[in-house]
Order: C-alpha cells, then sequence, then structure tokens
C-alpha cells in the first residue's frame, strides 16, 4: 500500500513534489520487496470528505499514480478515501 501524504486540498496539504518523492520512493521498496502490485491511497487527506473528493484531489492523485507507473512496472490500484469509486475509476 502506498499510502500518500496530504494532497492539495487538504487541510495539511504538504507540497506535491515531495508526496511524489515519497510515494516512489515506497512503491520501489515495495517492488524490490517482492510486492507484485500497488495500491494508492490518499490516507494523508483525513478528515477525508464525507461523499466525493474535490477535483483537486483527484488532479493530485492523477499525479502521483503518473509518476509512479513512470517508476515502476508493477500494476496500480487506485483507492479514494472516503470510497469515492467514481473519482478512483
Amino acid at each position: 500500500m502506498v499510502h500518500l501524504g496530504p494532497l492539495p486540498g487538504s487541510p495539511a496539504a504538504a507540497p506535491i513534489d515531495a508526496t511524489i518523492g515519497r510515494a516512489v520512493d515506497d512503491a520501489r521498496a515495495l517492488g524490490e520487496a517482492g510486492f507484485d502490485a500497488l495500491m494508492v491511497e490518499n490516507f494523508g487527506d483525513a478528515p477525508f470528505f464525507a461523499d466525493a473528493v474535490p477535483a483537486v484531489t483527484a488532479t493530485a492523485m492523477t499525479r502521483v499514480v503518473t509518476e509512479l507507473a513512470a517508476a515502476t512496472d508493477l500494476p496500480i490500484g487506485v483507492n479514494v478515501l472516503r470510497n469515492d469509486g467514481l473519482t478512483a475509476v
């Protein structure tokens, strides 16, 4: 599981480049440990939105996942908290 730090739009948002760097490091470590896929989640965005996340969250997650796809060959799944399945697609 790649738990992202606070994304833009969340109360404690971190710079997106720092979030990407940490996510890439985590993804590479998981791959080196033998994991065969990644799941990415916006865990650092607590407190979570009750329904759909705002567009800025979806955009930030897309940017992170794009960078992960460039950094690893592992398949990537996405979970948008609080279970915003439509955005995750």
